[in-house]
């Protein structure tokens, strides 16, 4: 770690886009980055303990929620981007329909094992209420393993050991050993929208602010695609019939 480096806790999402990014940003201002990737529960717990880094990336209602135990700057508060959920399968197999929310149910029953987010991150509660909702919650219950794509439910995929895996697609669709089968029908997707935080105690307000800035700028909006991430614009409502999966 640098002794004079700009600190970043972050969750695992936007690990891609830092890739890309921090050698640029850090050859542009001779700035070194240091970046922590944890779950984001493990991040949360850490700023409450009182670790402060000088920057914070979580989704957005966690930062909110975060605010209300540490105190946390205006500057630097706001949305960056936010990034869906995708299925992924081992490498060499067949593409699964995921047309709609029916097709998605087919592939479900038809897996021997799934992979997926960890429950204590928000899309691991999310595909937690859409199992329930959509009646397959105590279907699928022993065959479901709850290991985060960059810990280690990618490799699960690629080596044969979970038939499909649903991960964010940022975190997903560059581990080797794995195909992008699609991201999840409308009906099923959720959007988790990154933000970005800097706490009330950090003492490189400049240096933090000039790192955001960098990242939100729009010549970066190719890097931040490459890593599966869009805009920020709520996708048009499609009217499809939602329920149990039957039969």
């Amino acid at each position: 770690m640098h002794t004079n480096a700009i600190r970043v806790f972050t969750g695992g999402a936007p690990q891609r886009v830092f890739d890309l990014l921090l050698p640029a940003f850090e050859q542009k201002t001779g700035q070194s980055v240091d970046v922590l990737v944890r779950i984001v529960s493990e991040i949360q717990d850490l700023v409450i303990a009182g670790n402060h880094p000088d920057i914070i990336f979580l989704p957005e209602p966690l930062l909110v929620a975060l605010g209300d135990r540490v105190a946390l700057r205006e500057e630097g508060r706001g949305a960056l981007a936010r990034v869906g959920i995708c299925m992924v399968v081992p490498d060499g197999t067949a593409v699964p329909d995921l047309s709609d929310e029916a097709a998605f149910c087919r592939v479900l029953r038809a897996a021997r094992t799934i992979v997926l987010a960890d429950p204590r991150t928000p899309t691991g509660r999310h595909l937690a209420s859409v199992f329930a909702r959509l009646g397959l919650a105590d279907e699928l219950a022993g065959r479901l393993i709850n290991k985060g794509a960059i810990h280690g439910g990618g490799e699960l995929v690629s080596s044969g050991g979970a038939d499909l895996g649903l991960f964010l697609v940022s975190e997903a669709q560059h581990i080797p050993g794995v195909r992008l089968a699609g991201m999840l029908p409308i009906t099923v997707q959720n959007y988790i929208v990154y933000g970005s935080a800097i706490p009330a105690t950090c003492t490189r307000v400049t240096a933090a602010m000039a790192l955001i800035e960098f990242l939100k700028g729009p010549e970066q909006g190719d890097a931040w695609r490459a890593a599966g991430f869009e805009a920020l614009s709520v996708p048009e409502t499609q009217t499809r019939k939602q329920g149990e999966c039957h039969g």
